[in-house]
């Protein structure tokens, strides 16, 4: 199962969720690869991997380059592996422009990748030409959404951009779920757009909420996901409930994909 991590609002935890996300799923036996294809590079960094081990990245992958499994590094999560991410991607935007298939050099690249469970790509915070790779490689779209006033601003963007890859690119992307992230159960507010989300998207938000919490985000300052920084705190202990509500959810959707 391919899984973009994706919303083109910055700072609702998406990156946490893939790395924490990942993490999971490996501690549950799976095989994942995490795709940075932001520029930012944050799920790289956050899983350890040093800007000089980075040569080899999904850059000079979607440019043609180089094979994927060429940029494929281990993590020190066992059956967790990363495609890491440098600044160079922020130009690949226009590079890619002139390119054949230039909307599908992710889903050429990881087509010759060996099997994995699980496959989590980090989108970059826009609508821009990466995520669409992104979601032309895709098979479902995994949707980070803080509780917060703004939390449906933009979320009909985003899933209008989802339908338009379905109809023009990729006809098996589907919306997996939203995840709400940054939950402060101390403010009444959260409470209300929590309810506002699920009144509108029903059964696709997950069960699972993601706690605004200190040690997510001392984490990534380590190098290491939450679960490893601190297995106990409560994001942590959230992350391994969705791993385990999201696993319930791709089930099917992958034997019909298989």
């Amino acid at each position: 199962m391919i899984i973009a991590v994706a919303n083109q609002k910055g700072g609702v935890g998406k990156t946490t969720t893939a790395i924490n996300l990942a993490t999971a799923l490996a501690a549950a036996g799976q095989s994942v690869l995490v795709v940075d294809i932001d520029p930012q590079g944050n799920a790289s960094t956050g899983f350890g991997i040093d800007r000089r081990s980075r040569s080899a990245s999904t850059y000079e992958v979607l440019l043609g380059q180089i094979a994927a499994e060429e940029a494929v590094l281990p993590t020190r999560i066992p059956g967790l592996s990363i495609m890491p991410s440098t600044p160079a991607l922020s130009g690949a935007e226009i590079e890619l422009v002139d390119i054949d298939r230039r909307s599908h050099r992710l889903a050429d690249a990881l087509g010759s990748l060996g099997p994995y469970d699980q496959i989590l790509i980090d989108c970059p915070p826009s609508l821009g030409l990466l995520t669409v790779n992104a979601f032309a490689a895709a098979d479902v779209v995994l949707v980070p959404l803080q509780c917060e006033f703004f939390a449906l601003e933009g979320l009909s963007q985003l899933l209008g951009t989802i339908e338009r890859v379905r109809g023009n690119l990729n006809p098996r992307l589907s919306l997996l779920g939203i995840v709400l992230t940054m939950v402060d159960r101390r403010n009444r507010l959260t409470d209300h757009v929590a309810a506002d989300v699920r009144a509108v998207m029903g059964d696709k938000v997950f069960t699972t909420v993601i706690p605004r919490n200190v040690r997510l985000s001392e984490a990534p300052s380590h190098g290491l996901p939450a679960l490893l920084y601190d297995s106990r705190c409560a994001g942590s202990e959230a992350y391994v409930a969705l791993a385990r509500e999201l696993l319930q959810r791709t089930r099917p959707l992958a034997e019909m994909v298989a």
